[in-house]
């Protein structure tokens, strides 16, 4: 039976992760908070910011500042920014 929790990026109940993504604190949080479907969400736009700013995962500064946009994205509603990138119109 899969978890069930209320996303707060989506503000609804949702099928949660299976299993801690991530690490830490942020981690713990993200596994009790946010729901399948917006974690995916947040990976398609986490591939889009690693290219698009060229960032190495080995510099402990590009692996600060992309956390800190998984947190703003996850949690508080900001927007990703991406050079170039329109979002698609909301229907």
């Amino acid at each position: 039976m899969a978890r069930t929790v209320f996303c707060q990026h989506l503000n609804k109940e949702a099928d949660g992760l299976d299993f801690q993504l991530y690490p830490g604190d942020v981690g713990k949080r993200i596994f009790d908070n946010i729901s399948k479907e917006a974690w995916a969400l947040w990976q398609k736009k986490q591939i889009m910011l690693i290219n698009e700013k060229k960032l190495n995962m080995m510099n402990p500064e590009d692996r600060k500042m992309l956390e800190g946009a998984m947190v703003g994205f996850l949690f508080e509603g900001q927007e990703v920014e991406i050079e170039g990138y329109t979002p698609p119109e909301k229907k």
